[in-house]
């Protein structure tokens, strides 16, 4: 079971209960005929003032409640709203450091005394950041040299037929692909060994 069918279940359940309660709140509240049968000797205009009063009563919390459940609905919606908005604001938060990296890459690669290895240097770390940020939002490389091709998760681009490789497995990626949150986004290009 879903936990959106739990909780569509349980809203469900506690609809059912509070009109349980509410109905026997009523039965306590309003008379039955026998009972106005004893107050009978009451004046008619009492007891039409006593029933108005009742209905007005129940009309203001009827009124109150609807307020409340359109209250709910309105916070609801701003709520799913701001959730769309603002749902990558903490993966853009750890971009950040990288986007800064990048920038004082270029800085330091015209640099006068910039060197191809400082260079390079530089590059790796910051991809290496790159990668720790996809690790941590859930995203997962594929990269599978020498497994079996997984049509779920490759697509073969070629097929070749090598000696030394086993039939069906992966002798070659031509661009990796990726998984986020067990999720396939791009299976991995891949060449097949006959």
């Amino acid at each position: 079971m879903s936990p959106q069918q739990n909780n569509v279940e349980t809203d469900e359940e506690h609809t059912l209960a509070t009109e349980a309660e509410e109905t026997a709140h009523l039965e306590d509240v309003v008379p039955t005929a026998s009972e106005s049968d004893e107050d009978s000797d009451e004046p008619i205009e009492e007891q039409l003032e006593k029933a108005q009063a009742t209905i007005k009563d129940y009309w203001e919390q009827m009124m109150r409640l609807r307020a409340e459940i359109e209250n709910n609905r309105k916070r609801a919606e701003r709520d799913v709203e701001n959730a769309h908005k603002y749902a990558l604001k903490h993966f853009v938060e750890n971009l950040l450091p990288i986007v800064d990296s990048m920038e004082m890459g270029q800085v330091a690669a015209n640099a006068d005394n910039a060197t191809l290895e400082s260079i390079r240097e530089g590059s790796e770390l910051t991809m290496s950041m790159f990668i720790q940020v996809m690790q941590k939002s859930g995203l997962e490389a594929i990269d599978p040299l020498g497994e079996k091709f997984d049509p779920e998760k490759h697509q073969a681009i070629s097929m070749l037929e090598v000696e030394a490789a086993e039939s069906g497995s992966v002798i070659e990626v031509m661009q990796k692909g990726f998984m986020l949150n067990d999720r396939l986004i791009r299976p991995a290009m891949v060449v097949v060994a006959k």
